[in-house]
């Protein structure tokens, strides 16, 4: 998806998503590992969670652009998503991909692990992650099987509530898709040791960066 998002000082991405459900706390994921150690691949998914905060994080800190200042001589940053960068988490890190000096790289990185876990956890929300298209795909196909099931079969009527689903899935897919990156798919990395920077391929051939990490309790 090709989506772009802005904001000014001090805020971040996605100040509507501002409250908490629970905040999060540093030892919340390794708290949940001792306690479930025994359920299989459970620390790869922990992992998974919180490499992929970081890789939107990475991203949204390369894309932010410098201060300028408006007429009244206050400082504004604007941020606009570089819809050039794209990324791919594993539990071993995440590859980068698009043009980037990997000079900045490390420098954003480590900035955007720090921001997240200094509070900026909107950070881990990103407009394009694949979260939100999986999550408008299973919004317009349940809102359609329902709509089938309880109009008359008829075809018109049919394709209105088709429509109407389609129409209603568009719309609440966004908001949806921002809530399940932050409280399902997203972790804030309080466990994760930046390891190495390297250009890599990934298993499909793709060349990009890979951004190895660590787990450290």
């Amino acid at each position: 998806m090709n989506t772009s998002a802005s904001f000014q000082g001090n805020s971040s991405p996605f100040d509507f998503f501002s409250f908490d459900l629970t905040a999060p706390h540093p030892t919340q994921d390794a708290d949940l590992l001792k306690q479930l150690s025994f359920i299989p691949g459970l620390k790869e998914i922990l992992m998974v969670r919180q490499v992929h905060a970081l890789e939107h994080a990475t991203v949204w800190v390369l894309s932010e652009s410098k201060s300028v200042y408006s007429p009244t001589g206050e400082p504004t940053k604007v941020q606009v998503d570089n819809e050039r960068l794209g990324g791919l988490s594993t539990e071993k890190g995440f590859y980068l991909y698009g043009e980037v000096n990997i000079s900045d790289l490390r420098r954003a990185v480590t900035l955007a692990r720090q921001r997240l876990i200094s509070g900026e956890w909107d950070l881990a929300v990103h407009p394009r992650c694949g979260t939100n298209l999986s999550v408008a795909m299973l919004l317009t196909a349940g809102l359609a099987v329902s709509v089938h099931l309880l109009l008359p079969f008829r075809p018109i009527e049919q394709l209105i509530g088709l429509g109407l689903a389609a129409t209603t899935a568009a719309e609440i897919a966004p908001d949806v898709g921002f809530m399940a990156q932050r409280y399902l798919t997203t972790a804030i990395p309080f466990n994760l040791a930046i390891e190495n920077i390297a250009i890599a391929r990934d298993v499909w051939g793709r060349q990009g960066h890979l951004v190895q990490v660590g787990w450290q309790d």
